[in-house]
């Protein structure tokens, strides 16, 4: 099956590495328009010209800090005329970190909610109003595994994908309620292989010596019950689905991409 988002226009933030790049791409070879968006200016720029190379002007770079009410408007406005419409949003932007309720100071817990969940809050807030011209539409949120189970070391991860869980909801049912035909799900990846485990590949997680990274992706692996940890591409598939009219009576939905770690 091929051209299964064709004709889509669609906004990915975190769009310059990992996850987000992996989504990007894989919605413009199946056919969708993508804006590549992304705090890293250069890496979108970078990740929009792969894409190109492959699916001739279907991508274009944006600058975005989603942290930032202003960037966000600004951005769904020159990304609605770039590409001539809006109908998918993947609001996948976000940042780890924190410890213990204890040991987490009150200026991370802020920066993880910001980034984390205050940003998805901007994305729906703003692209809605453009979505709804060009529905058929659908947004996918990225949360987590550690927004449905907790971590005593975790408080503000736990905290800020749970957010996104349950705004992820509720957005939905505004959208059905106001008859936008615009969806909204969100997804729940568990441990997959990108940049962001880089950082627990230093020795400063609790004093704990450093890792090789086959050494910590054999460790992870042994927490999940298929044995293995998650590529780019498992997420980007789920994205896929959802933003795709395959979806089109999935709306309020979590998707899980865990291995199998929830059935536990």
């Amino acid at each position: 099956m091929t051209g299964r988002v064709e004709g889509k226009m669609a906004f990915v933030t975190g769009a310059a590495q990992g996850i987000g790049e992996a989504i990007a791409t894989m919605l413009a070879k199946e056919g969708a328009k993508v804006v590549v968006a992304d705090i890293n200016e250069e890496g979108a720029k970078e990740v929009a010209e792969k894409i190109n190379k492959d699916c001739s002007g279907s991508a274009f770079a944006i600058s975005l800090d989603v942290s930032s009410e202003a960037q966000w408007q600004n951005a769904l406005k020159q990304a609605e005329d770039s590409m001539g419409g809006l109908n998918i949003l993947i609001n996948n932007a976000g940042i780890g970190g924190g410890s213990t309720v204890e040991d987490t100071d009150y200026e991370t817990f802020q920066n993880i909610m910001k980034i984390d969940t205050d940003s998805v809050f901007l994305g729906c807030k703003y692209a809605i109003p453009i979505m709804k011209n060009y529905a058929p539409g659908s947004i996918v949120n990225t949360s987590s595994i550690s927004g449905l189970i907790a971590g005593h070391n975790m408080v503000s991860y736990n905290t800020a994908k749970a957010g996104v869980w349950m705004m992820s909801k509720s957005v939905a049912l505004h959208c059905a309620r106001q008859g936008y035909q615009i969806r909204c799900n969100s997804i729940h990846p568990t441990f997959i292989n990108t940049p962001i485990l880089d950082g627990w590949l230093s020795g400063g997680r609790g004093n704990k010596p450093p890792l090789e990274r086959d050494e910590l992706l054999q460790k992870l692996s042994m927490q999940i019950p298929l044995g293995v940890v998650g590529d780019t591409d498992d997420v980007a598939y789920a994205v896929l689905y959802l933003a795709s009219d395959e979806s089109k009576f999935v709306t309020g939905a979590e998707l899980k991409i865990d291995g199998g770690i929830s059935a536990m």
